[in-house]
């Protein structure tokens, strides 16, 4: 398998390498306290990024899943709050609009989505249902030509400056997965309220918002069908872009460590220089370079999404590497790396993130599972190298 990039590539991901490290690094600290950073925002659209998704029709890039990885790594490395801004308008919110919204929507919100004048949040975290999609609550019923949505989301990214909502919904009260849907939403739509944020270690604000009678016009019922399907199917897309902002965090602060202890003197010399930390270093860029391949692996499947269980283990191999290379980072830094003042404690509250979004890891280890068993039992080989190829569903 050939990870080598086109010169495209190349020149994407030097460019936004060069932005990230000369501007977000510096200013990475301004939004820990919830802040949107608007302005890195304006920069990533000027250079195309946020249309990293949308597709060429609509003015974006039409990128592949490899490709808007490569760049959300990039981001990660020097603020985590831009990245997670990022992912919003280059996740799964975005495809679905793309890909199931009329004609007269995406015309409408996929180009100011490219300039970065639209911010997208997608809404499936209920108060009482994470993970459990098949018991929510929030419920869209369709009368005539209107459509009127009840109920209340939680956790969500973005909502107060949000353009457009993503909801992923119950329809018409039909139970079970079967009856999920998905309706989009203004915010200026009457009866909507955000009624509650949640302040976060990485530095972004979460919010509750409610849905009191929503009246929608019946072009809003972007997915009326199969809906729970075609999230899951959209979401591994998320789960190998997850993993990537995991990825760059993992970096940002291997640098950072590696930095320090050239420079830190001890004993008359530098603490890079003794044994047990050249270990350690040596353990985090082989923890980065093993997670960094199962990941680049698990985007080449994309199909156009990815193989579910190939995302699977990249998620959950990224998302804990980085837990444990932001740690030893701040390890190596002593005492510093305990304080504001030092990246890498900005670096490691972010990569706690990444084992709780987009599917748990306890959630995909039983995904896992559940695969390899199948798999035993109509002798499929999963250890086969072509086994684990492209795919569109869901899992």
């Amino acid at each position: 398998m050939d990870f080598q990039l086109t010169d495209q590539q190349r020149r994407m991901v030097a460019a936004v390498r060069d932005l990230a490290q000369s501007e977000f690094k510096t200013g990475a600290r301004k939004y820990m306290d919830g802040t949107f950073p608007w302005d890195n925002m304006k920069k990533l659209a000027a250079i195309g990024v946020l249309g990293m998704s949308v597709p060429e029709a609509y003015g974006g890039l039409g990128l592949p899943v490899f490709d808007t990885a490569l760049v959300l790594e990039e981001i990660a490395k020097t603020c985590y709050v831009t990245a997670m801004a990022t992912l919003g308008e280059a996740g799964v919110q975005t495809r679905v609009i793309a890909k199931y919204a009329p004609e007269s929507i995406r015309a409408r919100i996929l180009p100011k989505v490219v300039s970065g004048d639209c911010i997208l949040a997608v809404c499936m975290t209920e108060p009482h249902a994470g993970t459990d999609v098949a018991n929510y609550r929030t419920n869209a019923t369709v009368k005539g030509d209107r459509v009127i949505l009840n109920g209340c989301k939680t956790l969500i990214s973005r909502a107060r400056e949000a353009g457009m909502f993503v909801i992923f919904t119950r329809i018409d009260g039909r139970p079970g997965r079967e009856g999920i849907g998905c309706v989009l939403l203004e915010p200026d739509t009457a009866g909507f309220e955000v009624t509650g944020t949640y302040h976060t270690m990485g530095g972004e604000d979460l919010h509750e918002i409610q849905f009191n009678g929503c009246e929608l016009p019946i072009e809003n019922l972007v997915i009326r069908e199969d809906g729970f399907r075609k999230l899951l199917t959209a979401f591994n897309t998320q789960r190998c872009l997850n993993p990537s902002i995991s990825l760059g965090l993992a970096e940002g602060a291997f640098d950072e460590a590696r930095t320090y202890v050239k420079d830190r003197t001890v004993f008359g010399k530098a603490i890079g220089n003794f044994q047990g930390n050249r270990w350690k270093l040596a353990e985090m860029y082989r923890e980065i370079e093993a997670a960094r391949s199962i990941l680049y692996r698990a985007c080449m499947t994309a199909n156009p999404f990815p193989d579910p269980l190939m995302a699977a283990i990249a998620k959950i191999t990224c998302n804990e590497m980085a837990l444990r290379v932001t740690s030893e980072a701040i390890q190596l830094h002593g005492g510093f790396g305990f304080t504001d003042e030092y990246a890498v404690s900005r670096l490691y509250r972010g990569a706690r993130y990444g084992t709780l979004g987009g599917g748990t890891t306890e959630t995909l280890r039983d995904l896992i599972g559940r695969r390899i068993m199948e798999a035993g039992e109509s002798g499929e080989d999963l250890l086969a190298y072509d086994m684990l190829g492209g795919g569109d569903d869901a899992s």
